[in-house]
């Protein structure tokens, strides 16, 4: 069907595709001092628009509104349709504080009073 639009009308279509995805998506990129916007996120990686995305490789995390998710090591994989791919080489999800090293009873007390 996009075989009879003219090309202005596709290009519309495009942008307006783009800008829809960015305003769903609450998913941002940051590396260093840069922040990029999702436009799809999978389990094996997520999308961000060709034209503002570098080849972004090695460690970023990866925020939703403000909340951290993930800090992921990734690499640039291809562009397909106006969208840089990137894949993860791992993520790992972001917590607030450290992990236990030792293994916790359930019925241990919470507190102790003395």
């Amino acid at each position: 069907m996009s075989d009879f639009l003219p090309k202005e009308v596709r290009e519309g279509l495009e942008i307006a595709r783009k800008s829809a995805l960015q305003k769903k998506s609450r998913l941002r990129v940051h590396t260093d001092d840069e922040v990029y916007p999702v436009l799809r996120f999978w389990e094996g990686g997520f999308a961000l628009d060709a034209e503002d995305a570098p080849h972004l490789r090695g460690l970023v995390d990866l925020y939703d509104g403000t909340r951290h998710l993930y800090q992921c090591l990734i690499v640039a994989s291809e562009e397909e349709a106006g969208e840089m791919v990137y894949e993860f080489k791992w993520h790992t999800e972001a917590v607030d504080k450290a992990p236990l090293d030792f293994c916790r009873d359930e019925n241990a007390p919470i507190a102790l009073l003395r």
